[in-house]
């Protein structure tokens, strides 16, 4: 059961005023073809967090993916000698994923259908994959496992997740399943990113978000087809890269990579109409409470060795409201750059 409760509990001291947010400490913001792109300055207020469990140590093998039960396991094939290499290995497979049997999931209720998203048409190189038949078949899995936004299972549906994994992975791109991408780090599970997109958005129209996290640019994708305007910051230099790459080729001039560190957020593009956190944190980052538009929503997952998703909205100046969802595995969120 999902627990409610104030961000800022009675007697607390209220948060300090607002400050000037005048430029992203994460660098300067491009969208994906390489140009640089800014947004205007705002105004973003500090906050206060209630107190949380001391640190417990997080490692690759228990982040950033679900854990079934009640299911068969899935028979899984080895990973090819090509990618066999100390930062991309099998370990990774159980992160950025759920917790929990996926038939009993909360369902995300937003009836209304809307038409699908298209992305440019270009020569599909799919190394034998039936893309678009395998991609509506997951979308037909997400929907019984509870994903009921249509706009989301639209930008999911228009997609080609295989473009955002190594080649030796190909074959399990469709999958609903976390995958390495290297470094540590593993592109999330399809109902993880379709699940926090949708609570995120709530049925409403989104102009600007920021995800905090791109990895290998997929998530990003997919919030291009439900938002006007999408930031999204790394951390790992080689990612940020990687992610510049593979959203090339899909031209979408409103998504804006900004290399950086996510635990700061973007304040020269803020406020934000959603933010979506990729990494787990022991608590949510203040600077990014501060970044939420009043009526929008943060969906992070939070925690160390045991972690939740939350969902914190914010309902005013100085007041937010946390709400606790289904638990999850991720990476951990650190801060810093690495180059």
């Amino acid at each position: 059961m999902d627990r409610r409760k104030p961000l800022n509990p009675p007697g607390s001291a209220p948060a300090p005023a607002d400050r000037d947010a005048s430029r992203s400490p994460g660098g300067r913001a491009s969208d994906g073809r390489g140009n640089d792109g800014r947004g205007a300055d705002h105004r973003g207020p500090e906050t206060r967090k209630p107190g949380v469990a001391a640190p417990v140590m997080v490692t690759p093998t228990n982040s950033n993916t679900r854990v079934t039960t009640g299911r068969p396991a899935l028979t899984r094939t080895p990973l090819p000698a090509s990618i066999s290499r100390p930062d991309a290995v099998a370990r990774a497979f159980n992160s950025n994923t759920r917790i929990g049997n996926p038939r009993t999931a909360m369902p995300v209720t937003v009836p209304q259908r809307t038409a699908p998203v298209t992305t440019p048409s270009r020569q599909d190189d799919n190394l034998g994959l039936n893309s678009e038949r395998m991609r509506n078949a997951l979308v037909a899995r997400l929907r019984v496992q509870g994903i009921a936004d249509e706009r989301v299972l639209a930008a999911v549906q228009a997609i080609a997740r295989h473009r955002f994994v190594d080649e030796a992975l190909a074959s399990r791109a469709y999958e609903d399943a976390a995958l390495p991408i290297g470094h540590g780090q593993t592109i999330s599970q399809p109902w993880i990113v379709a699940r926090m997109i949708a609570a995120a958005r709530n049925g409403k129209e989104l102009g600007k978000v920021l995800e905090v996290g791109t990895g290998c640019g997929y998530q990003a994708a997919v919030l291009a087809g439900v938002a006007k305007e999408v930031y999204t910051i790394e951390r790992i230099r080689a990612l940020h890269e990687l992610a510049r790459t593979r959203l090339r080729p899909l031209r979408l001039p409103h998504v804006r990579l900004v290399f950086g560190d996510g635990m700061l957020g973007v304040p020269s593009a803020a406020p934000f109409d959603a933010i979506v956190v990729a990494a787990a944190g022991l608590s949510i980052p203040e600077a990014l409470l501060g970044q939420l538009a009043i009526g929008a929503r943060l969906i992070a997952p939070e925690g160390g060795a045991r972690q939740r998703l939350v969902m914190i909205e914010r309902t005013g100046a100085q007041s937010w409201v946390r709400t606790e969802l289904e638990p999850v595995r991720f990476v951990p969120l650190q801060p810093g750059v690495l180059m």
